[in-house]
Formats: structure tokens, C-alpha cells, sequence
């Protein structure tokens, strides 16, 4: 019983090793491996999106986002690095943008631009930190600083 657990370890081991000594280029295609590299983000859109009339939430939301941005990321939006708007899915003239993120409702967006390609992803945790606004700026703040360094 014992040689077998031996060999079990050795085979796990092996397994798990195997993928450091390999030469491949950073973007291996293994997602464990690739979360791992930097990417040169170019610019970083930040959109709390809101129908015409918002509830207390919404409306919490989109202003503690504002804040955060104001007052962590000054430079970064005087460089036109962030962008920051309020986006009414009501209007029209806004379908475009709304069509670009497939918003669905109320919800708070942040779209990367690198020099390969574009993502947009939907923040869900931010609603959950409205009743505490400095744990909510605390954790946009985190957030919006590790997609600057492309994670």
C-alpha cells in the first residue's frame, strides 16, 4: 500500500511540475498561467448605466462611482487613461454604447482597451458595498487599479 501511495504522489507531482519548465510564450493558453501576465491596458472606461428614474440604489451606485474616480484618479482622467460617464439606457443617442456593453439594466461597467483587443465587464459587487461608502470607494478603487495594471 504504500509503494502505491509513493507512486500516486510522484504521478501527481509530475503532473503539477510539468507546466513550469515549459517554453512556451507568456500567453500559453492556460487561464491559471495567463492571469498571471500583465497587459498594457491603453485606456479604461467606467459606465454606471441607469434608466430615467433610478431608485436610492441606482442612483448610490453610479454617485459613489463618480467619487471614487474624482478623487483616486484625477490624472488618470485629466490623460483621457479613464473615462468615467453616466449612461441613461433610456436615451437614444446612447444605444450604441448600451448595444457595445449588452447592458441589461442598472449596473456599473468597466471596459479595458489594450493593443490587441476590448473587454467589458459588468461589477456586481458594488451593490453590495452601498451601505458602507468608504468600503465600496475602498474596493472600486481596488478594482479600477488592477485593471490599470492589466489583471
Amino acid at each position: 500500500m504504500k509503494i502505491k501511495y509513493s507512486f500516486l504522489v510522484l504521478v501527481i507531482s509530475l503532473i503539477f511540475l510539468s507546466g513550469c519548465s515549459s517554453n512556451e510564450s507568456p500567453a500559453t493558453g492556460n487561464a491559471v498561467f495567463d492571469s498571471l501576465v500583465e497587459v498594457n491596458v491603453d485606456k479604461l472606461e467606467i459606465y454606471h448605466f441607469h434608466a430615467t428614474n433610478q431608485c436610492y440604489s441606482c442612483k448610490t451606485v453610479g454617485a459613489y462611482a463618480e467619487e471614487t474616480v474624482n478623487t483616486y484618479f484625477k490624472d488618470e482622467l485629466n490623460e483621457g487613461k479613464i473615462i468615467f460617464d453616466h449612461v441613461n439606457v433610456d436615451i437614444y443617442e446612447n444605444r450604441d454604447l448600451v448595444i457595445k456593453y449588452s447592458v441589461t439594466g442598472s449596473s456599473l461597467w468597466l471596459g479595458t482597451y489594450n493593443e490587441n483587443e476590448f473587454n467589458a465587464e459588468e461589477n456586481t459587487n458594488v451593490w453590495y458595498k452601498i451601505k458602507d461608502k468608504q468600503d465600496y470607494m475602498n474596493y472600486l478603487k481596488g478594482v479600477i487599479e488592477q485593471k490599470l495594471a492589466g489583471n
